[in-house]
């Protein structure tokens, strides 16, 4: 069933639960995550970030990951990542994404709010929801400009009134593409935004890089959507190289895709399961 942010995260935010949001590199995982979803009968969203739509463009990805939703048991938004181009918003929303993200958090806050809002107006239109970023969630590597600023209550608190976006992601110490559990978790910070934005529910990036046990402790707060990727791409790589190095004589893609993808439904159910 395809839905977007409204249908399944203000009740996480005013619950002690969360949605995890994976970013999917193709088919094959796209399908591993919607069947998890399926099994635990849990809502997920399905996310395409920058790097697949640079490589494969938005229509592509749009038929692929709305055809796996529609044909879900399980409530599946179709969300696209960060995206600091209002044009491929735009192209997303035209087809068939049901939720997209503008990223204006390396822009000036007056910038930012009426951007977003630009887009906000657009998007309600056809029912389509709307995340924005305010702060500056840093990168571990691979997107060098990005900077690193921690949300700025009174900024999230105009950001959430003045924009009229669905989800608002934050920065409280969550970094990208952390391969390991390292992030530090600004609480007192997060607690005073919470306290200002009103019923916003509010993302984490960056959930590979941040402890278990934060995790648990923050989706006890209005944090409803928790990023994944690196951990899904981790488990990917990792099993389809040892795969192959123990059959060296097979080629077959699909034969090793179909091996390994159990190993990503694996670890999208463990992370479904710690975040319901």
């Amino acid at each position: 069933m395809l839905v977007n942010l409204n249908d399944i995260l203000p009740q996480a935010a005013d619950a002690k639960y969360a949605v995890p949001c994976f970013n999917a590199f193709g088919y094959e995982d796209a399908r591993a995550i919607v069947e998890a979803a399926e099994e635990l009968k849990k809502p997920v969203i399905l996310a395409a970030n920058k790097d697949m739509v640079d490589y494969m463009g938005v229509k592509t990805l749009a038929r692929m990951f709305v055809s796996l939703a529609e044909e879900s048991s399980a409530q599946v938004c179709v969300h696209l990542d960060h995206t600091y181009d209002e044009d491929i918003v735009f192209q997303a929303i035209h087809h068939g994404f049901s939720s997209v993200m503008f990223d204006g958090s390396q822009l000036p806050l007056e910038e930012n709010i009426r951007r977003t809002r630009q887009v906000v107006n657009v998007a309600h239109a056809v029912g389509v929801s709307v995340e924005g970023e305010i702060g500056s969630v840093p990168y571990e590597e691979g997107r060098d400009h990005i900077k690193s600023i921690s949300t700025d209550p009174s900024e999230a608190q105009r950001y959430a009134q003045e924009s009229g976006l669905d989800a608002m992601a934050v920065a409280v110490g969550n970094i990208h593409r952390l391969t390991k559990p390292t992030s530090v978790i600004d609480y007192p910070r997060l607690q005073t935004i919470s306290e200002v934005v009103g019923d916003i529910p509010l993302v984490i990036h960056g959930t590979t890089g941040i402890r278990d046990e934060d995790i648990i402790k923050l989706k006890q707060t209005r944090i409803s959507k928790f990023n994944i990727g690196t951990s899904l791409r981790m488990t990917l790589g990792q099993n389809l190289r040892r795969l192959m190095n123990e059959e060296p004589e097979k080629f077959d893609r699909l034969y090793f895709m179909q091996k390994t993808m159990p190993f990503v439904q694996q670890d999208a159910m463990r992370i479904l399961e710690l975040l319901g």
